[in-house]
């Protein structure tokens, strides 16, 4: 079997490092490989992407293929994909084509066996979230895409339900959950902390890790950390410089990042909130190790990586009482109305107080990590192909 896997969302020189479906691509395609030496692979990268940064995925049954012709966009923007794409994955041959994000679309005139994996439905859950230029673009690309595709593969079945709702495409979706990187397992090694230091952290912190925008939330849980303060500083007697805390938060800026800093100096805890930028690699396991505790009260997500990497890092977490979320953290995380800033600041508050609370979530949390393995991704995507080929 001839399969093609569109790698773009890897190494996208616009984008940046890989995130979310990014990290979901480069661990299905280093699992695949691992598992499977009959099938033969074509890896499809943009033209810009160093070929040194491909060569990790080098193997005897693995063709690597740039699109040469990506400048063009800004002459032939209809004809790009339509007519170029298409003859590039044509001359491939494939059995079976896997796009690893609906974003990452495929020309309409494609006639070949085409797999899709979804991993987040917010433009049409949480639409308030989204800019109107993105909720347009992407809902042109999912529509296309959830039609095109022979099968569809779901991160969540949070996700399968919101595709049989919105595009009636249950019957043709499977779900598979994400793996888990193993490296947030490890121990920290001798200057690790490092960084902490460097990110001007000082004190005891708070974290939170994902894209600084809407459907994350931010504005409720800078308002939550501004509650949980006054309250920590009135039931302590304590004045604003022996306030024990910082809220150290992690990620791209995304859509309408700008505004969470004078939200933060408007609740008067700008000078307790560090907002880190971006951070991936070896640098991200200390921030999760010496965290106090994670706080991820979003509005919406598709899944919830961020949920399963501070469980292996034996970082206790508060997280949204959403459904994707529910199916992630199971019993191992305390759940909360991502909408109720007052308990979201009272869970902040019962985690900085019930050391007891904490270790026992944590434990929790780490048996639950080691449910979700990449390599099992894998054989189960496998057999998705082989189920499509046949």
């Amino acid at each position: 079997m001839r399969i093609g896997i569109d790698a773009r969302t890897i190494l996208n020189p616009k984008k940046g490092e890989a995130i979310g479906s990014g990290h979901y691509t480069y661990q299905l395609i280093k699992n695949l490989l691992e598992v499977d030496k009959s099938n033969e692979y074509v890896l499809f990268f943009d033209f810009r992407v160093r070929e040194k940064d491909v060569r990790k995925f080098s193997r005897s049954n693995v063709k690597i293929r740039f699109y040469p012709f990506s400048d063009y966009r800004k002459f032939l923007p209809g004809a790009y994909n339509e007519i170029l794409t298409a003859a590039t994955l044509s001359k491939e041959k494939l059995d079976i084509l896997h796009t690893t994000s609906p974003v990452s679309r495929i020309p309409t005139t494609y006639s070949g066996k085409v797999v899709v994996t979804f991993h987040d439905m917010g433009i049409y859950k949480a639409p308030e979230c989204y800019s109107t230029a993105t909720i347009l673009r992407n809902k042109v690309a999912y529509q296309l895409m959830a039609k095109k595709a022979d099968k569809i593969i779901a991160v969540s079945d949070s996700i399968k339900k919101d595709l049989e709702e919105i595009f009636g495409a249950g019957e043709k979706t499977q779900v598979i959950h994400c793996g888990l990187d193993k490296r947030f397992f490890a121990e920290l090694e001798a200057g690790d902390e490092k960084i902490l230091e460097k990110l001007g952290v000082d004190k005891k912190y708070i974290l939170f890790l994902g894209t600084i925008e809407p459907s994350k939330n931010i504005t409720r849980l800078l308002q939550a950390f501004a509650e949980f303060k006054n309250k920590s500083i009135n039931s302590k007697g304590e004045n604003n410089a022996k306030f024990a805390y910082q809220l150290l938060l992690v990620g791209k800026n995304g859509w309408l990042a700008k505004e969470y800093w004078q939200i933060a100096k408007d609740l008067k805890i700008d000078k307790d909130i560090v907002f880190a930028g971006y951070i991936i690699g070896d640098e991200l396991l200390p921030i999760l190790k010496k965290a106090e505790f994670l706080v991820l009260p979003s509005l919406y997500e598709g899944f919830g990586m961020t949920v399963l990497e501070s469980f292996a890092a034996g970082l206790p977490v508060i997280a949204s009482d959403i459904s994707s979320i529910k199916e992630v953290a199971g019993d191992a995380a305390r759940l909360v109305n991502p909408r109720d800033v007052a308990g979201i600041a009272e869970a902040m508050l019962d985690f900085s107080s019930n050391s007891e609370l904490k270790n026992e979530l944590t434990q929790k949390g780490l048996a639950r990590a080691k449910d979700f393995d990449w390599e099992k991704v894998a054989r189960e995507t496998l057999e998705v192909y082989n189920e499509v080929a046949e």
